[in-house]
């Protein structure tokens, strides 16, 4: 009988659920959420398409997608057993957790950009992938080898690169707000990505109606903050691409990656889709080339061959 003394709830579910995925769902897990990563790459060159569409209007039409999207899938594909009804239930704790998530990330890094420079608001924002590994390596059964953190600050340099092109970010007072504004949703997404590992027992397919709340509380924040452009037949495709991309199913393999993969992992590919998108812009002709983003490239490859080794260390 284990004499470890009980450490709460929260925290003991959190290690239940990482036994599990060490149990042998990992695999899936880390694919997962590799995929989430690789959509998220898309986000900025989709959102070039869009035109002018205010913020939250664009959130709201998106997670509607998503959300619409969420509900029509399990008529053909859900888990084994349950009904379309049962697919979508989840316990309140999960509904707020995955709700509050996902509208106070985007809410936050909106504000973010509004009041703070593009570039220093991403950067900051980009800690939560860090954020992911260091929590991770707090959690009783969870902790990563020294070589993690080693591929973590290989792809937290390779962000920076990509970022700022090797300019030196400038932290002025006066933009203070959205500073916070990006360090509060990078904490957010990261506490969501760690906390989220409670409800693995929870099938995705309950994303949609968290979806849906979003979309409501989007249009309301729309409503009383923005106003309405009718989107052109092309921003209608490129709102749909994102709804099933990067601002929909990504979410759906990335609660899935977060229930069933190794989070130390998952922290440090995330790095990768700054990289990614910034090559999706230069495909699109939406950017310059510049040799920060070779450098970017050499160290977020070599942030992944290490994790390859690891990984492949551990299996062996």
């Amino acid at each position: 009988m284990s004499t470890r003394p009980s450490e709460g709830p929260a925290i003991d579910s959190i290690v239940q659920a990482s036994q599990s995925a060490a149990a042998g769902q990992r695999p899936g897990g880390n694919a997962a959420g590799m995929a989430a990563i690789g959509l998220w790459s898309t986000l900025a060159v989709l959102a070039t398409w869009t035109g002018s569409i205010p913020p939250l209007q664009l959130l709201a039409a998106c997670f509607v997608t998503a959300g619409v999207v969420g509900l029509v899938l399990p008529l053909w594909r859900r888990p084994a057993g349950q009904s379309w009804r049962q697919s979508l239930r989840q316990p309140w704790r999960a509904y707020v957790l995955t709700t509050a998530a996902l509208f106070g990330y985007h809410a936050l890094y909106f504000l973010a950009l509004k009041t703070a420079p593009p570039v220093e608001a991403s950067l900051i924002n980009y800690l939560w992938p860090l954020l992911i590994v260091l929590v991770a390596a707090c959690l009783p059964g969870t902790r990563p080898p020294p070589a993690v953190y080693v591929a973590v600050a290989l792809g937290f340099v390779g962000a920076v690169a990509v970022v700022t092109r090797m300019r030196r970010p400038e932290l002025e007072p006066a933009h203070a707000l959205g500073y916070l504004a990006a360090l509060g949703a990078a904490l957010v997404w990261a506490a969501y990505s760690v906390l989220n590992r409670r409800h693995a027992g929870i099938p995705s397919t309950a994303l949609a109606l968290p979806c849906l709340t979003v979309a409501l509380l989007a249009s309301l924040g729309h409503g009383l903050l923005e106003t309405t452009a009718w989107p052109e037949p092309g921003e209608w495709l490129a709102i749909l691409a994102l709804g099933l991309g990067p601002v929909g199913g990504a979410f759906w393999l990335w609660d899935h990656g977060t229930k069933h993969g190794q989070l130390a992992v998952l922290g440090t590919l995330a790095y990768a889709a700054p990289v990614l998108s910034t090559l999706w812009l230069l495909l699109a002709g939406r950017a310059e080339p510049h040799w920060s983003q070779a450098l970017a490239c050499v160290l977020i490859v070599g942030a992944g061959l290490l994790l390859r080794r690891v990984m492949r260390g551990q299996a062996g």
